[in-house]
């Protein structure tokens, strides 16, 4: 398998409605703050990127900038997965001054940088000046979530890749071991399957 390194980062909670702002913000029913909330988007892609290949560690901190607005949960949280030939940084923060999901891999012969919104797609390849490449359409089925999750209950379709039962327990897992590691400020090796 080639090298791989992968970075994702996603910010801000503005604009929700007050009762999931509260969920949000409760560490008991949400589990974490920033780590869970945007954390879960970056351990899903990672998941996905590794062909859910679980990580053998998870390195996580975790901070509270704004403790006046979020007083019982992380605001801003990195987290470290560990693979035996990647690595993955995931960024989630509640505090950047705009809305930011980007996606960022680096592997042996080229960077892919896709953008906040998922059409914009930068590559960059031996050789080659960094491009633009415009990602082909999604099919109806998967044109967004919802869409998405009607033609998996209608049973038109299995889930993909990244709303799997597989990732999506692996992805539970990564967040628990930042969770965890974020607490005793420790490294948390995962147990081999």
């Amino acid at each position: 398998m080639p090298r791989r390194a992968a970075a994702y980062r996603s910010s801000s909670i503005t604009n929700v409605q007050p009762e999931f702002f509260a969920w949000l913000t409760d560490p008991v029913k949400n589990g974490a703050g920033a780590l869970f909330d945007f954390g879960c988007y970056g351990a899903n892609l990672m998941t996905w990127l590794m062909d859910n290949q679980r990580p053998s560690a998870v390195t996580a901190v975790t901070q509270r900038f704004q403790p006046d607005v979020y007083p019982r949960v992380d605001d801003e949280a990195t987290i470290l997965l560990e693979y035996p030939a990647a690595q993955g940084i995931i960024q989630a923060s509640w505090n950047w001054p705009f809305n930011r999901k980007d996606f960022e891999v680096y592997g042996e012969h080229g960077v892919a940088i896709a953008t906040t919104g998922g059409s914009g797609l930068k590559v960059t390849l031996p050789n080659e000046p960094e491009h633009a490449v415009t990602p082909d359409p999604r099919p109806d089925d998967e044109r967004d979530s919802i869409s998405h999750l009607i033609a998996v209950a209608r049973g038109q379709r299995k889930p993909n890749a990244l709303s799997s039962l597989d990732n999506n327990l692996i992805v539970t897992e990564i967040l628990e071991a930042a969770r965890e590691s974020a607490r005793t400020h420790t490294r948390v090796a995962l147990a081999r399957e």
